[in-house]
C-alpha cells in the first residue's frame, strides 16, 4: 500500500471516530437513552449501575474503548462510543437536509459520476466533508456526494448565544409560556438538544442535556425558565421557549394536527398573515417540523410553540408525503371535443422576472421581457381554445422556482409550460429546444416540439432530457421550452419580432392539441 493511501485511511479513521476519542480526564455526556455502568472495562463485566441520556460523568482513566468514571463513592466503567465529551458537543459532525426531491447521491463530486442513491425533500444525511460546490455525505451506509446548492446545513443545538438572542427577540412569546406554568404539567423539548442548568441562568453550570420530543415533569417556574425533574432525584432548569407545556391545565397551548411540514432552508420566515408583505413573527431553520392547522392558498397556517398560529409559504417547506398536495377540490371535468382544449387547465410559466433578468442578448434584449410577451400571447390563444389558463406571473415580478411549481400543483394542471430564451458562450449556436426531465413528460415535450417545428423557421434541436427544478419537482406534466438563442445576433433579431412570437405560440398551441387529441 502506498504511503499516501495509508495517510488517507488514517485521516478518515480519525474523522469518523472524533466523537468517541475522549481524554483521560474531564467530563463526558451520555448520548444514548440508557447506558450500563460495569465493574470493569468490557461487556463481560457485571452491570453495577445505569445512566440516562444527557447525564454528565467525570472521567478518571481509559482502557482501550472504555472509560473509568466516578459512580457515587466508588467507580465504574462505561463504553466510550456511547458518550460524547462536553468539549466536542460544539464540534459534532453536522447534518444536512435535502431541499429537493430525487437529489442524486454520486460516487464523486461530479455530475458525470455514477449515481448510487437519492435523497427526498426534507430527508437528512450526515455531512462528512465539503468542497466548493459539493457536500460529502453518509446515508444508510452509503458514502457519496450531493450538490451543495440543493442542501441546507442543519442547526442541531441551540448555543448560549442563540438562546440569548432568542430570549431578547421573542420575549413576548416566552412570557406567555412561562405565565402558563402550573403544577401537574409536562415540559416537552422542541429543539434537537437543550442544556439543563443548575440555576435559572444562562451562565449557570450545565447539569444535563435533554433532547427533542422528550417530556419531563415541571417542578416550578422562574420567569422564562422552568425546573424539570430529570429522575433519580436530579432536576435542573431549562429555557422555556425551547419547548412547550402539556397537561390537564395547558390544553390551550396544544394544536392537534396529523399533518406537519418540514422547513427546507435556514432562516425561513414565519409571518403573521399569508402574504410576504406581512410582519415576520419568527425565523426557523432547516429540518424544523411544524404542525399544520390548515391550508390558505399558497400558505400553511401553522401552530407555534407559544400557542399562537402563524403562516409559512408552501414553497419553502415539504410535507414529507405526497397526500397533502393532493388535497385539492376535485376539478370540474368538461367533455372535450377533439381540436379544442375545453376542460383542460394549462399553467404557463414566463421564465425569470423582477430582479432576475435571465439572459441578455447581444443586442441588449432581456429574456424576462420576451418571455412575458410570449406567454401573454400564448395565454390568449389557449383561452380562445377553451382552456383554463393560469399564469405564474403576469408582470415584471420575481417568482421563486418552487412557487412556480406550487402554482402548478394547486391548479392541478393538465400541462405546465415554462417558456424561456436561450444563450451560449458560442454565439454561433442557434435553434429551439424542448426539455423534459421525467419519462412521463417526454410525450408532451415531443408533441410541442413537433408543433414548433411546423411553425417557426429556426433550427430544431429536438426534445431533450435535462435537469430543471420546475420539471424535476413537478408532479404535473411539464416541459420547458427554449425558443432560440439571444446570444446569436442574427437569431436575436428574429426572436424580438411580433411575427416570431405569433408563430411560436401557434406552434405550442398545435403541439398541445396534438398531445391531448392523441391521449383520448
Amino acid at each position: 500500500m502506498k504511503i499516501w493511501t495509508i495517510v488517507a485511511v488514517l485521516t478518515l479513521a480519525i474523522f469518523y471516530n472524533q466523537s468517541v476519542i475522549i481524554a483521560n480526564s474531564g467530563t463526558a455526556v451520555v448520548n444514548t437513552a440508557s447506558l450500563n455502568v460495569r465493574s470493569g472495562p468490557g461487556l463481560t463485566y457485571p452491570v453495577i449501575g445505569s445512566m440516562k441520556r444527557g447525564e454528565s460523568v467525570d472521567i478518571l482513566s481509559t482502557s482501550n474503548d472504555w472509560l473509568e468514571i466516578r459512580l457515587g463513592a466508588s467507580t465504574g466503567w462505561i463504553a466510550s462510543w456511547l458518550v460524547t465529551s462536553e468539549e466536542s458537543l460544539d464540534n459534532q459532525p453536522k447534518n444536512i437536509i435535502s431541499k429537493v426531491n430525487a437529489l442524486n447521491i454520486r460516487t464523486e463530486p461530479s455530475i458525470n459520476a455514477a449515481i448510487i442513491g437519492q435523497l427526498s425533500a426534507g430527508e437528512e444525511a450526515l455531512m462528512t466533508g465539503q468542497t466548493d460546490k459539493w457536500v460529502a455525505i453518509q446515508k444508510n451506509g452509503i458514502d457519496g456526494w450531493v450538490y451543495a446548492d440543493y442542501v441546507t446545513e442543519l442547526v442541531h443545538q441551540q448555543t448560549e448565544k442563540e438562546e440569548k438572542i432568542e430570549s431578547e427577540s421573542r420575549e413576548k412569546s416566552v412570557e406567555k409560556i412561562a405565565s402558563n406554568v402550573e403544577q401537574d404539567q409536562l415540559f416537552t423539548v422542541s429543539v434537537d438538544a437543550l442544556n439543563v442548568r443548575k440555576k435559572a441562568d444562562l451562565k449557570a453550570k450545565k447539569v444535563g442535556l435533554v433532547h427533542k420530543d422528550e417530556s419531563y415533569s415541571v417542578i416550578e417556574s422562574d420567569g422564562n425558565w422552568v425546573r424539570i425533574d430529570l429522575g433519580k432525584k436530579k432536576s435542573g432548569w431549562v429555557y422555556s421557549f425551547h419547548g412547550y407545556l402539556t397537561g390537564k391545565k395547558d390544553d390551550s397551548l396544544r394544536h392537534d394536527s396529523k399533518t406537519t411540514v418540514t422547513v427546507l432552508t435556514n432562516g425561513t420566515n414565519i409571518r403573521s398573515s399569508a402574504t410576504t408583505a406581512s410582519e415576520i413573527v419568527t425565523r426557523v431553520n432547516a429540518g424544523k417540523r411544524l404542525p399544520v392547522v390548515k391550508e390558505d392558498g399558497d400558505w400553511y397556517e401553522i401552530a407555534l410553540e407559544s400557542g399562537d398560529t402563524a403562516f409559512i409559504a408552501k414553497w419553502v417547506v415539504t410535507t414529507g408525503d405526497e397526500e397533502l398536495q393532493k388535497k385539492e377540490q376535485p376539478k370540474n371535468t368538461v367533455a372535450r371535443a377533439a381540436g379544442t382544449l375545453n376542460g383542460l387547465t394549462i399553467v404557463i410559466d414566463a421564465g425569470h422576472g423582477g430582479n432576475d433578468r435571465g439572459t441578455t442578448g447581444s443586442r441588449g434584449t432581456d429574456e424576462k421581457d420576451l418571455t412575458l410577451l410570449t406567454t401573454e400571447l400564448l395565454s390568449a390563444k389557449l383561452r380562445a381554445a377553451g382552456a383554463n389558463v393560469v399564469m405564474t406571473r403576469e408582470s415584471d415580478t420575481y417568482v421563486s422556482l418552487r412557487k412556480r411549481v406550487s402554482i402548478g400543483h394547486q391548479a392541478q394542471a393538465d400541462a405546465f409550460i415554462s417558456v424561456h430564451y436561450d444563450a451560449n458562450l458560442d454565439s454561433s449556436v442557434t435553434g429551439f429546444t424542448t426539455y423534459y426531465t421525467q419519462t412521463s413528460q417526454k410525450s408532451l415535450a415531443e408533441a410541442i416540439n413537433n408543433g414548433l417545428d411546423g411553425a417557426i423557421n429556426i433550427r430544431n434541436r429536438g426534445a431533450q432530457p435535462a435537469d430543471f427544478l420546475v420539471l424535476r419537482e413537478n408532479k404535473q406534466n411539464a416541459v420547458l421550452i427554449e425558443l432560440g438563442f439571444l446570444s446569436n445576433p442574427s437569431e436575436e433579431r428574429i426572436l424580438k419580432t411580433d411575427l416570431f412570437r405569433e408563430q411560436a405560440t401557434h406552434g405550442i398551441y398545435q403541439g398541445l392539441l396534438e398531445y391531448f387529441d392523441g391521449s383520448q
